[in-house]
């Protein structure tokens, strides 16, 4: 039963979430600026995907697991420990001294992020019940996001620059110590399954986890081993099966993770696509575009990230008037499709640019990219928390969560594999074309590491010379290979927009009511 509060409390409590939401977003960004400069210091290019898919792995685990206990137990005291947890894993990443320490602690990090996302958006609904009135609460949530998001690749290109990269980690500590402080002063613990059965399928939990950490290691290692080999088919069949088995067990379970019947409803079935259409868009835009422009085009880490910062403001104003639109509409639901009608265009101007583009009309693109995102982004989480019962509001709105993690592990391992593949193509061309057969030299072209990191460089040059060739033609080439591998994943995203757009027009009428499903009194 839910206690009154004051407004006052209210507003306080909103606070401390939109701090949690600030401590996601800055990390989210500031560590896709850093990274090609991580991967510089600490080498292994080969593991460039690793520190965003360890991330995105144990997020998409704990999501809908932390969603459904805070159905059943209230969200505040798994709110709280997320918090810590994320915190001290902030400072773990910071300290690594090797990529495989800073994948480690990325994955323990997306253990509390993954907590933070399955419980934070519900918090909302608990506060303000009432569908339309959530809408004007989820635009201060929004706004704190995106505007921290824009914060992100500017802070984290100067942070990098003058402090170190080490420092875009740290950042995380006093917001995470302040935002813990809120949330336990002022966060009400609601239980709207108090009296029910509050039992959980830890069976469930279990092959959910082997799940996804099997699709992730076949996702991310198909390119390395080889698309026709047996070891590959091996990996996704073992993947298939046990994601038929998760299902297979959640339709039998008594106390499911992931309640089969919402599924029966063909809202949360299209609206869940949805979510994982968009991580994978947005995966692509936040964490490949910033190593087209520092890598491709040789921008530095701070002038990357002030040309990334359009984005992510676009998806907070985006999201403002997005707020201010869906009272006043009679079909809101369309400005899902409305914003991929404008991602369309804007992926596909994205996929044109080159290094002589002006940085202006770079901006313009990826503002277009931010505007349709700040359309389709929160209108997900709104219209499942209306699809539902209110006793699974946690777990509706963690579904969401989780297809957009799912969708941003498996754009983590397209597009590596489409900018990898591209990459040694044209390296391996440049080599043969010059009848070149120096180990030094494809050694250095065996990754774009290459590209960003100012020793590999040097040696290239060293080497070049001692052969008696061009080294500044190699590492052009070199440059046109990680362009084009980047543009054909922009195109990707150009596809994936259009499959968005035909299944958001069948979306039904958002009426902010809540679902026939809802069995509370």
């Amino acid at each position: 039963m839910q206690q009154p509060r004051s407004h006052r409390e209210s507003v306080a409590a909103i606070l401390g979430i939109a701090m949690v939401m600030m401590l996601i977003a800055l990390d989210q960004t500031v560590v896709g600026t850093a990274l090609p400069r991580v991967v510089a210091e600490l080498q292994g290019f080969n593991l460039y995907p690793w520190v965003a898919a360890a991330y995105l792995m144990t997020t998409a685990i704990l999501l809908p697991i932390t969603g459904r206990l805070g159905d059943l137990y209230g969200r505040k005291h798994f709110l709280l420990g997320a918090i810590l947890l994320f915190t001290l894993a902030s400072a773990l990443c910071g300290m690594s001294q090797s990529m495989v320490q800073l994948v480690l602690a990325r994955g323990l990090q997306g253990v509390g992020g993954g907590m933070i996302a399955g419980v934070a958006f519900a918090s909302v609904s608990d506060l303000f019940p009432a569908p339309l009135e959530r809408v004007r609460w989820q635009v201060v949530l929004s706004a704190t996001y995106g505007a921290s998001s824009a914060l992100g690749p500017a802070l984290g290109g100067w942070m990098t620059e003058h402090i170190g990269w080490r420092s875009v980690f740290f950042v995380n500590l006093p917001i995470g110590f302040l935002a813990t402080w809120v949330v336990w002063k002022f966060l009400p613990k609601d239980i709207h399954n108090a009296g029910g059965n509050t039992s959980i399928d830890w069976s469930g939990a279990l092959l959910l986890s082997l799940a996804v950490g099997a699709l992730l290691v076949t996702s991310e290692n198909g390119a390395g081993i080889g698309f026709d080999r047996p070891l590959f088919w091996g990996l996704a069949a073992a993947s298939a099966l046990l994601v038929w088995l998760f299902g297979r067990h959640q339709a039998r379970s008594d106390a499911p993770i992931i309640p089969p019947h919402l599924f029966a409803d063909a809202t949360v079935r299209r609206l869940t696509l949805l979510g994982g259409l968009s991580g994978l868009i947005l995966f692509v835009l936040l964490f490949y575009v910033p190593l087209l422009l520092q890598g491709g085009f040789g921008l530095s880490p701070k002038d990357a990230g002030v040309l990334i910062s359009p984005l992510l403001v676009s998806v907070t104003i985006g999201s403002i008037i997005n707020g201010r639109l869906v009272p006043m509409l009679p079909h809101p639901e369309r400005l899902v499709s409305w914003g991929s009608l404008l991602l369309i265009v804007a992926a596909g101007l994205l996929s044109t640019i080159s290094r002589d583009t002006p940085h202006w009309w770079v901006a313009v693109i990826l503002s277009l990219c931010g505007f349709s995102l700040g359309f389709q982004l929160p209108n997900l989480t709104l219209q499942i928390q209306a699809a539902v019962a209110r006793q699974d509001t946690g777990i509706a709105s963690a579904l969401i969560q989780t297809s957009r993690t799912l969708g941003s592990m498996f754009g983590a391992s397209i597009a590596g594999m489409i900018v990898s593949v591209s990459f040694s193509h044209s390296t391996r061309a440049a080599l043969a074309v010059g009848k070149i057969s120096s180990p030094e030299l494809a050694s250095l072209f065996s990754s774009p590491q290459l590209l960003v990191r100012e020793q590999d460089q040097e040696a290239l040059r060293r080497t070049a010379v001692a052969l008696g060739i061009d080294p500044v033609g190699l590492l052009e080439q070199a440059r046109l290979g990680l362009v084009s591998g980047v543009r054909h994943a922009c195109l990707g995203c150009v596809i994936l927009a259009i499959i968005g757009y035909f299944i958001s027009r069948r979306l039904p009428p958002f009426t902010g009511q809540r679902s026939k499903l809802d069995h509370t009194p």
